[in-house]
């Protein structure tokens, strides 16, 4: 204990520690100011993955041994903002969006459950009927339909005379 304490290195790390954490953690804010506020909202699978990555790196950052394992935890994080952010102008593409993203899923018509929807989107009967709480409905009669979204979501229309522009890009609606 006493030679761990005279050593150097012990010091050296007591120091770079908190400098390393305290820089990663300000770099990792200033991404995400110039990422936008879109990189921690409703999340695609892909914003989930950079968002678990990004925290692994700043894991691996604040506890980098050396300047070089610091620095390229920095770029690596960079690099994955970066990507983000190419996606998301990429994503006006029909072909890219349709590559990356879930397409919205109707989960209930006319308060009819969606037996094949529910099964393909891991979603229970007992799932809706508390979304059905959550948005104070009586039941299913006063579901027009009920979609999950490409975020996880489950978005719910009350009227049947929707537009078509509310209901457009939806699987299992035909018009």
């Amino acid at each position: 204990m006493v030679a761990a304490m005279t050593d150097t290195g012990f010091y050296d790390a007591l120091i770079r520690a908190p400098l390393f954490s305290l820089a990663a953690l300000i770099w990792v804010i200033a991404l995400v100011r110039i990422a936008g506020v879109r990189s921690l909202s409703k999340m695609t699978a892909f914003d989930f993955v950079i968002t678990l990555a990004t925290g692994s790196l700043l894991a691996a950052a604040a506890g980098a041994a050396t300047w070089t394992t610091f620095v390229q935890s920095l770029a690596a994080m960079t690099v994955l903002m970066a990507a983000q952010v190419g996606l998301t102008f990429a994503r006006r593409i029909p072909l890219v969006r349709h590559m990356i993203e879930n397409e919205p899923l109707l989960l209930m018509r006319d308060g009819a459950y969606v037996e094949r929807a529910l099964r393909e989107g891991r979603v229970t009967h007992e799932d809706l009927r508390a979304k059905m709480r959550e948005a104070n409905l009586s039941g299913p009669e006063d579901v027009a339909f009920m979609i999950l979204e490409t975020t996880g979501d489950i978005s719910i229309l009350t009227h049947s005379d929707l537009g078509e522009k509310m209901t457009r890009g939806v699987r299992g609606i035909d018009r």
